[in-house]
């Protein structure tokens, strides 16, 4: 069997224009935030030490530890609430459908007996605060006209409840059971977030208006507003408090996260330092999300990167976590000494991970957009996007030089280098195939059937394509010119995927009817078949660097490695690698194996059974 090393999580799910809330438990360190279906619990000590929890039907927009950090509540846009235990497999406690419309945050009360959640509803139901093993309703919440952004519990008792929202409005409730109490109309934009002091004496509101404004905890009274000779000049997305109650973190869409000393009575709020982005300047490194934990500082940008700074040390510079927010369709291995993995989501983002590290980085990707296809050779990358073009792009260090530009006139289907003569590509469009040296097109060729998908052999010689009606078709490559040599017929669908075995002796193909096949190159028999154990079509292939092991990652979610020379059926079974189906898959060496899919996340599997 498989056992999974690592994960290389995705990037929380960010939105122009809105804060995300995210949160976590002091006891274990861990965070949680959301990405599509799935919340993702990171540690921040060890940020590959990585768990999912996927059972959401919708995309999932917050997610809350309970006090004593044994259950998750978690809520997603159709208005449901999830609480399961954080131990032994997610085990449900309880389903709730708590709004007609999105939860946009959601608090425990501090004995993890209540929980307040807000969003958009129908007709004026924003607000509602439930019991969390019974889910009946304590309390009445009027007062919102518009959705409501963020709300609040107070950790000490007296209970109350604040909440705000896109109505310029906070509200004040006290209870249980909970009603209105009086409404706040200090703001004139969004109310983005309100956060309770952990010591209960006091709240503070942020806003799109630029300001912050604190108030007493137990009364709902102003006392005293962010000081604004320096303060955002932009929006304010989220705030934090500080463990100890003197401090809090905002952030803003003025690209840059303050922290804030807080007098004991909340008489004034001063700037104690401002967190500087070292970025570029462009509009991903929005802030959007903070957390102050034990002594983390967390800011979270609008292209997913998280910074986490030390609490001890704000001089220091921070450490980045990034990862990709979109559908990881591309994985390849970039430099085999070095054991350095490529991969690249359909929005253009290209990260570097190094086994073992996990995120090294970040390429520029500017020069071009989005990306459908992407291949590495020994120094530099092939890529192409959703338009006519093929980028050859060299590796100029840590980054990429600037790219030679080649128009195929076509929207290419796959790409394929030689990889003992790199300069050499071919290029499936849908007529035919389009052959390439270096950023110069030595011919196009036109073909009677639709091309689906391409593959060179290392020596430049032999081509073999694949078509949508199931057919392979080897030719032979001689300068510009290609002659077709034999055809083979074993798959009943169009073919999705060809790789020739790294000692070139073998190839191997599979298609959309789920099945795979490893052909002798010499002979053209079949040297393993009956390759049919997923379940759906297979997006890719990989070989082991020895050429003995195939593996396959399918739509259905799984991996599955078969070794040449057994008969199929002796298979070992990745299940459920990727939410949504696995679309990139390398080996790295004999043992372990990279996946990428649906869900943003890289997984790296070792493959000796214990």
């Amino acid at each position: 069997m498989a056992s999974l090393l690592e994960t290389y999580a995705c990037a929380p799910s960010t939105e122009r224009g809105r804060g995300i809330l995210i949160s976590g438990d002091s006891k274990s360190n861990n965070i949680l935030y959301c990405t599509g279906r799935s919340v993702i619990i990171r540690n921040l000590e060890n940020p590959l030490q990585v768990s999912v929890y996927s059972e959401h039907a919708y995309p999932v927009t917050v997610a809350r530890y309970s006090p004593n950090g044994e259950w998750i509540a978690s809520a997603d846009v159709s208005g449901t609430v999830r609480i399961w235990g954080t131990h032994n497999d997610f085990v449900l406690k309880n389903e709730f459908r708590v709004l007609s419309g999105r939860i946009d945050d959601l608090q425990w009360s501090f004995d993890g007996m209540r929980i307040v959640a807000c969003g958009d509803g129908k007709g004026k139901s924003f607000v509602r605060a439930f019991m969390w093993d019974s889910g009946s309703t304590v309390g009445d919440f009027d007062g919102h006209s518009r959705r409501v952004l963020s709300c609040a519990f107070k950790p000490t008792r007296p209970f109350r409840i604040v909440t705000c929202g896109e109505d310029f409005l906070a509200n004040f409730y006290d209870g249980p059971p909970f009603k209105f109490n009086m409404s706040i109309r200090d703001h004139s934009n969004f109310v983005n977030c309100v956060r309770f002091s952990p010591d209960g004496s006091k709240f503070i509101t942020v806003s799109s208006d630029r300001k912050g404004i604190i108030y007493d905890g137990k009364t709902g009274n102003k006392l005293s507003e962010l000081s604004s000779e320096d303060g955002h000049k932009g929006s304010i997305y989220a705030v934090s408090w500080s463990p100890d109650s003197k401090q809090v973190l905002t952030v803003s869409a003025d690209k840059s996260a303050k922290i804030w000393d807080i007098v004991e009575d909340g008489s004034s709020g001063t700037l104690h330092k401002t967190l500087s982005c070292t970025e570029s300047g462009e509009v991903e490194d929005m802030l959007v999300g903070c957390l102050w934990q034990n002594d983390f500082l967390l800011t979270i940008s609008l292209g997913g990167t998280i910074n986490l700074y030390s609490a001890k040390d704000l001089d220091k510079s921070p450490l980045s976590i990034a990862g990709h927010m979109k559908n990881v369709t591309i994985l390849t291995l970039l430099k085999k000494s070095e054991k350095m993995l490529l991969t690249s989501s359909y929005d253009g983002v290209i990260i570097r991970w190094i086994p073992g590290k996990g995120y090294d980085g970040k390429f520029d990707n500017k020069q071009f957009g989005l990306i459908k296809l992407l291949v590495a050779g020994e120094d530099g990358v092939i890529a192409s996007g959703f338009d006519n073009k093929v980028y050859r792009v060299p590796l100029e260090g840590d980054n990429l030089g600037p790219a030679e530009i080649v128009d195929v006139g076509s929207q290419p289907k796959d790409l394929s280098l030689a990889l003992d003569h790199p300069e050499l590509a071919i290029v499936a469009i849908e007529s035919g195939v389009v052959l390439l040296n270096g950023s110069k097109v030595l011919s196009t060729v036109k073909l009677d059937f639709t091309v689906t998908a391409a593959a060179l052999s290392p020596d430049g010689s032999e081509a073999i394509v694949g078509g949508q009606d199931g057919k392979l078709r080897i030719y032979s490559v001689s300068g510009d010119t290609i002659t077709e040599q034999t055809v083979l017929e074993k798959h009943r669908g169009a073919i999705t995927v060809i790789k020739y075995s790294p000692d070139v002796t073998m190839f191997a193909s599979a298609d959309l009817n789920r099945e795979a096949v490893v052909w002798d190159r010499a002979s053209k028999e079949v040297k393993l078949n009956n390759m049919l154990f997923n379940t759906a079509r297979i997006n890719n292939l990989a070989w082991s660097p020895d050429s003995t092991l195939v593996a396959t990652g399918s739509l259905d979610t799984c991996v599955i490695i078969y070794e040449v020379g057994k008969p199929a059926s002796s298979r070992r079974t990745i299940k459920g690698a990727h939410l949504g189906g696995v679309y990139g898959l390398t080996f790295i060496d004999q043992d372990r194996v990279v996946s990428s899919g649906e869900d943003g996340c890289v997984r790296l599997w070792n493959l000796i059974s214990e």
